[in-house]
């Protein structure tokens, strides 16, 4: 582990396995950190804050951060293969990264020099000034999950740099390799010791121990609504700022007139990319019943075409879950479904012949005869695994979309302008995507309204998360 400017053992002294998911092959062995680790990263992080971070300029911030960003340009094949084998991306999808990567950190770097107050003209008698200063909220908890390791680093990491906070930050348990290399760069970079501390292990015990500590004044995580909720629990004894970034069951809705050449492909990667493992995965498919069936066919023939297999391997498309607890809930949910009534057009069980019988795949799986009300299309599966549910109308699937607990997410297909504009302004979600879904941009805000969570990363936005604001009197006479 990182705390200052040591790399440590946890002081409990247990370690626990990171394994390869495609292949069950033992990768390393990590520090179980725990509240006492927790405490010692706090520390650290106070102390860098009491020290010369506190009297960095905006320039100098920008400068580390540019130089951050070109380690990983210069290292990205490295962290990218550290994520293929720790958490079973395909490495040609996490090879593509390295724009989005580099260019966060850039677009931080930035908005570093780009923080600003305001002048305020008020009513008060005499000659007094106001005004605002934005200043760095202190020591930031980030607690990250294992689907996109590099990139929750980054989102975390980087706008916590901008502003001049401090950071410990606690990687997911199932993929914590890419997050440890990264924060060695950081230190290469320049950034002082224990502005940015990596604390492995457990969410019950480290991460826990995150979220309530006093000393922590924020917490930021992405990960399932139900820990973000036991993280604001236990966030309340010191009242922390928090963003919580969580889960979704994103509709994606396909009109009759829309471009199937474009929407079929589109859709099925909507469910399936990451093999589901995204959390604004657009995993409800509603589509117009005179095209049902036809699109129905379409994405389970999209699907079962996909190579799924090692990550290591350029060819493949699909890469396993991430771990055998991921597989059971993963499989119990295709259960599920065939329980309700849906039937599994493609899919629908794990493979288990020859080399898969080591790691933990399930192929794309499209459930037709849907119903709104099945489990299948209310819940969070986090697998590749597509529910196609019929509708007849505009305003009903609107309605129908909207009827979920969560709203991070949601796509559109139609040639008609007009109605595009009018679904994605009446979708309750905190992005949607019109003939295109999942695309991403360093300046533009993504976050979820309802059980998804609230605040935003990516964006001018996201530096808000990390900024407190002073109000500042004074008397001229």
């Amino acid at each position: 582990m990182l705390i200052g400017a040591d790399w440590v053992e946890a002081a409990s002294g247990r370690r626990f396995e990171a394994r390869n998911p495609a292949t069950g092959t033992l990768l390393a062995t990590l520090p179980e950190g725990d509240a006492e680790d927790v405490d010692r990263a706090v520390a650290a992080a106070r102390a860098a804050l009491d020290g010369s971070w506190s009297k960095a300029k905006p320039d100098e911030r920008q400068a580390a951060l540019l130089r951050l960003a070109d380690l990983v340009d210069t290292n990205y094949d490295e962290l990218a293969w550290l994520d293929t084998l720790d958490m079973g991306g395909p490495i040609s999808r996490t090879r593509l990264g390295r724009k989005r990567m580099v260019g966060l950190l850039r677009f931080y770097a930035g908005q570093a020099t780009a923080l600003t107050g305001e002048t305020i003209e008020n009513s008060v008698p005499g000659a007094v000034l106001t005004f605002t200063a934005r200043e760095p909220v202190g020591v930031v908890g980030a607690i990250i999950p294992w689907n996109a390791p590099l990139g929750m680093s980054v989102l975390k990491v980087g706008p916590a740099l901008a502003t001049g906070c401090a950071i410990v930050l606690k990687p997911a348990e199932d993929a914590s390799l890419s997050p440890l290399r990264f924060a060695e760069l950081v230190l290469e970079a320049g950034v002082p010791p224990g502005v940015v501390n990596v604390v492995t292990g457990f969410g019950r015990t480290a991460g826990a121990a995150i979220a309530a500590h006093p000393g922590i004044d924020k917490v930021a995580f992405t990960g399932s609504h139900v820990t973000g909720q036991e993280i604001v629990r236990l966030s309340a004894a010191n009242l922390k700022r928090l963003s919580l970034e969580l889960g979704g069951k994103s509709a994606n809705i396909v009109f009759a007139d829309a471009d199937l050449d474009a929407a079929v492909p589109g859709a099925a990667m909507a469910a399936f990319a990451n093999s589901g493992q995204v959390c604004s995965a657009g995993t409800r498919l509603f589509v117009e019943r005179s095209i049902y069936d036809d699109v129905v066919a379409r994405v389970a023939a999209f699907g079962a075409a996909l190579k799924v297999g090692d990550g290591a391997d350029p060819q493949t498309q699909l890469g396993p879950l991430i771990s055998a607890r991921q597989l059971e809930r993963v499989a119990s949910y295709l259960d599920i479904g065939a329980a309700e009534g849906a039937h599994a057009v493609s899919g629908g069980a794990r493979l288990t012949d020859g080399a898969y019988a080591k790691g933990f795949y399930v192929p794309p799986t499209v459930f037709s005869g849907v119903e709104d009300r099945m489990r299948i299309a209310q819940e969070e599966i986090f697998g590749p695994v597509l529910c196609v549910i019929p509708f007849d109308g505009e305003a009903e699937v609107i309605a129908r979309a909207n009827a979920s607990m969560f709203g991070l997410g949601a796509g559109v297909w139609t040639r008609d302008v007009g109605r595009a504009l009018r679904v994605a302004r009446a979708m309750k979600a905190g992005s949607v995507w019109a003939n295109c879904y999942q695309l991403m941009d360093p300046a533009v805000s993504f976050g979820g309204y309802r059980m998804s969570g609230y605040g935003r990363e990516s964006g001018a936005r996201h530096l808000d998360e990390y900024l407190s604001t002073k109000s500042v009197w004074i008397n001229a006479g």
